[in-house]
């Protein structure tokens, strides 16, 4: 079994994500091998929890550390591109979580040169990339999640074209002081949520256009982004967890492809009752419908939520009295196994993967674009 030591940079809710889907990927010995952040204390804990072998004070110990061979990178979206360039210039493999990138100025600033920004990093990224040994992995999970697997082959076996594509991820806000700024995100829940939709349904139109031997691409976009909390008085506010100071808590943008179709993706850190994952997907025969979370796979029922105080059941429910949809097996049902497995499979082989730097640097042209459009009132062309 092929082994693999693991770096990781960040060490909170994400990385005890990534941490547990490692364990249980087939047919590689992926060794958590070292870990740093900027908080001690949390990285001594996350060590001991996980069993990595080190723990190191600075990116630069752990990079400079010849057998760390990947480096998995779970902070803030303002430190990527930074820490991207510094790991692989250090001969490592990078596995980035999402975005990729972003503008981190203030929320108020032209979203249309924030669009302009962007871009240019993703083509200085890209020429970065050029004929370089080490590989670039973007962690968009979504894409490895079995009801989107499952529509992309039913999709390649039929040669149907997608009509229109549908995604959503809400819940009910981040506790992240960070989460409320866009110095620090580069935006609100469009970014931070709605990328994982984005990814996975323009994923899925790229794979019916090599099916049926198409040019399809994103030609505009039209996007509504606000603060709908924003006068909701502290008292009224309930279980909703964010409280945003220049970004967006719900967001609707409508994608239009050069082919006529479409697709719709729906973000809100406004929405109680847990994480909303879900992927449709329509065409002329067919309706496909991946409820990533909830569904209704497990479902307890208990009056008194303390006696349930150290069980698990799903990501930012508020209560766990009365019905609940019981997450089972987490880390494969939203991609994470599937994930990782194909990251390593790439390293081993030289293959690229499924998801990569083209779906990261499409994602935020489009997240972008939907800001431009937002600002301005008015449909936005890529072209």
């Amino acid at each position: 079994m092929k082994k693999f030591n693991i770096g990781f940079i960040g060490c909170g809710f994400a990385a005890h994500l990534h941490a547990q889907a490692y364990s249980r990927v087939p047919g590689y010995h992926a060794n958590l091998y070292a870990a740093c952040s900027d908080d001690e204390e949390q990285t001594k804990t996350f060590v001991e929890k996980f069993g990595f072998e080190k723990a190191y004070g600075s990116v630069e110990q752990m990079l400079s550390d010849s057998n760390v061979d990947i480096i998995d990178i779970i902070v803030p979206p303002i430190a990527h591109l930074g820490l991207i360039k510094q790991a692989m210039d250090n001969g490592k493999h990078v596995i980035c979580e999402k975005p990729l990138n972003g503008y981190f100025g203030n929320g108020n600033d032209d979203k249309v040169i924030m669009y302009k920004q962007v871009c240019e990093e993703l083509d200085d990224l890209k020429q970065f990339l050029i004929g370089r040994k080490e590989q670039l992995f973007y962690a968009e999970n979504y894409i490895y999640a079995p009801s989107v697997i499952k529509i992309k082959e039913i999709i390649e076996t039929t040669g149907e074209k997608f009509l229109l594509l549908k995604g959503e991820e809400a819940h009910s806000g981040s506790h992240a002081p960070h989460a409320a700024l866009w110095s620090m995100n580069g935006g609100g829940c469009l970014i931070r949520q709605g990328c994982h939709p984005l990814s996975a349904l323009l994923y899925l139109k790229q794979a019916e256009a090599k099916r049926r031997k198409e040019d399809i691409s994103v030609t505009s976009v039209l996007c509504d982004a606000s603060q709908v909390t924003l006068r909701l008085p502290s008292d009224e506010r309930g279980s909703i967890l964010s409280n945003p100071v220049d970004v967006e808590d719900w967001s609707e943008t409508i994608v239009t492809f050069s082919d006529g179709t479409k697709a719709v993706i729906s973000s809100g850190d406004m929405i109680v009752g847990g994480v909303r994952n879900s992927i449709e997907a329509y065409t002329s025969n067919g309706c496909y419908e991946g409820k990533i979370a909830p569904n209704d796979a497990f479902m307890c029922y208990h009056t008194d939520a303390s006696k349930l105080s150290n069980v698990y059941m799903t990501e930012k429910v508020e209560t766990k009295a009365g019905w609940q949809y019981v997450f089972l097996r987490e880390e494969e049902m939203r991609g994470y196994v599937g994930e990782l497995e194909n990251f390593l499979h790439c390293v081993d082989t030289g293959e690229k993967p499924e998801s990569g730097f083209e779906i990261a640097s499409e994602t935020m042209k489009v997240l972008y674009a939907s800001y431009a459009s937002a600002a301005t009132n008015q449909r936005f062309s890529l072209e």
